[in-house]
């Protein structure tokens, strides 16, 4: 088997998987948001990344702050981020955003040359703004619906539009393609560690600052998500989430303030809610 193509194989069975527990357990859940029918198994789906965030990856991200200096984990996160940069242009070029498209390129073009290997972020100091799209983003542009909402072993949040989409991602993610297995892993798990490090602090406030995290988390979401795929101006939607539990995010202004803020968050694979949490932890204080 081609090694470039196995984190999309793996990925897939990862959503045959899911879907098969779906089948199985989700669908007979009675749910409080008509956005999620699958609240039952997302809901213990949530638990499982909970969990596994606290015994094996939080701790890890630890070490690897105590290890590594500011400046350096900044240099890292630099890299990745300028490794994701082409598709993210292609991304915007998809949409018919051409001027964010070829912004995009020159990004990867001028911090892969002058910020040696994107080691330093000169393009940003030059006025080309940092942008994060998918391909998720790019069907909601081209008309197709976000469906349901789905919480991924490992990967997090989506909508299934998204979930469908994340193979694609995948198979195209500079990271992710690397075909020598030892140094694709030591890539992946030091992108993992280097962006969970740097959300280390806001658990504390996230815990302490709503009744049902779930609900926080899934609300905001799929609000900062329809932030992105409409640019900052999605058309305004009428549904009744009039029941007050304390738990959900209000539609309103400081929903649309706070999907703003999140839209220039960037959703690394496998770590997606915990950016999320930190941009709204960053806005409340």
């Amino acid at each position: 088997m081609n090694a470039t193509m196995r984190p999309l194989r793996s990925s897939t069975r990862v959503l045959v998987l899911t879907a098969a527990v779906l089948l199985g357990t989700g669908c007979a859940t009675t749910a409080s948001n008509p956005q999620d029918p699958l609240e039952g198994y997302n809901r213990a789906m949530f638990s499982f990344n909970e969990g596994l965030d606290k015994a094996v990856i939080k701790p890890a991200a630890q070490v690897y702050e105590a290890v590594l200096p500011s400046p350096v984990r900044t240099g890292v996160g630099n890299v990745f981020g300028n490794l994701g940069d082409p598709w993210i242009g292609i991304n915007n070029l998809l949409q018919g955003k051409v001027a964010d498209a070829l912004s995009d390129m020159m990004r990867f073009v001028f911090n892969s040359t002058f910020g040696i290997a994107g080691l330093f972020d000169i393009a940003s100091e030059m006025g080309f703004a940092k942008h994060d799209e998918d391909f998720g983003q790019t069907l909601g542009r081209w008309g197709v619906g976000d469906g349901a909402y789905i919480v991924l072993p490992f990967f997090g949040s989506r909508t299934l539009r998204d979930a469908a989409m994340l193979p694609v991602d995948l198979s195209v993610d500079a990271v992710s393609s690397v075909g020598h297995i030892p140094t694709r892993n030591t890539m992946i798990g030091v992108r993992l560690m280097n962006t969970r490090a740097n959300l280390l602090g806001v658990d504390k406030t996230l815990d302490e600052g709503t009744l049902d995290k779930y609900t926080y988390v899934r609300d905001f979401y799929l609000e900062q998500r329809r932030y992105k795929v409409f640019d900052g101006n999605p058309p305004r939607v009428y549904e009744d989430f009039s029941r007050v539990d304390g738990n959900s995010l209000p539609l309103g202004r400081a929903a649309d303030e706070l999907a703003a803020v999140a839209v220039e968050d960037l959703e690394l694979l496998g770590i997606g809610d915990f950016a999320m949490r930190a941009r709204t932890d960053e806005h409340f204080n």
